[in-house]
């Protein structure tokens, strides 16, 4: 088997025959180049499958599923709520990002946020890439933008919130804090929080404030370090 697994967003069954979206039947046939009876991977949040390409008609990929190979994950939760960058480190966040667990993204506009839109199609392209090549199953939602505000209130009661804040005095994760909902990391826009955003987030109940590095860090490198700092305190 070759390998190649790409995302299939359709339902997915042993004996299924089905086809492929022109984009992946060129990927799979002309730059990957599988032949007839060669076999890839598929995934969707169902599992992951071996399929076998029966034919290539037209440029168009039809294939049979013949095996089943995992069964869809159940990730423990982690979402990252943060504020949109510019267009070459935010590809980079989410998919570094994606690559490291988080189940969710929440983007937030916040007081000093510079980028005010998402193109969210492009950066669900850029989610299901980085879930194929980092072996993931479960391929991360990402929300429209909202405000702070819309964001806290939403989400009462529903997450562990952990607030990268640089003029936090804690080191440490209080993982006595920590609870089975979701932990949600947030993270500031390149101009840092507000004084009212920074106490509207510490006003949260069971928040957990921490400061994850002395220096300064660009968004994109705070997101990618909290992740990883967390991850490894929490045990995700």
């Amino acid at each position: 088997m070759s390998n190649i697994r790409l995302f299939f967003p359709e339902n997915l069954s042993l004996n299924l025959t089905a086809k492929l979206d022109k984009s992946q039947s060129h990927y799979v046939s002309k730059v990957m180049r599988v032949k007839v009876d060669e076999t890839f991977s598929l995934f969707n949040s169902s599992g992951e499958w071996t399929t076998k390409i029966n034919e290539i008609s037209k440029g168009i990929v039809e294939f049979t599923v013949i095996k089943h190979l995992r069964s869809k994950e159940n990730p423990k939760e982690i979402w990252l709520a943060f504020s949109p960058i510019k267009s070459n480190y935010f590809n980079f966040m989410i998919q570094k990002s994606t690559e490291l667990g988080i189940t969710k993204f929440l983007p937030i506009i916040f007081e000093r946020t510079i980028v005010r839109k998402i193109n969210k199609q492009r950066l669900e392209k850029v989610i299901i890439e980085a879930a194929e090549q980092s072996n993931r199953i479960y391929v991360p939602i990402i929300e429209k933008p909202q405000n702070l505000k819309s964001f806290l209130s939403k989400n009462k009661n529903k997450m562990n919130l952990i607030f990268t804040d640089l003029n936090s005095k804690n080191k440490k994760l209080d993982l006595n804090k920590l609870t089975n909902k979701p932990i949600c990391i947030i993270i500031g826009p390149e101009g840092d929080f507000s004084e009212v955003e920074r106490e509207e987030i510490l006003s949260y109940e069971g928040v957990n404030s921490i400061k994850i590095n002395k220096n300064i860090l660009r968004s994109e490198t705070a997101a990618i370090s909290a992740i990883s700092i967390i991850s490894y305190f929490t045990n995700l």
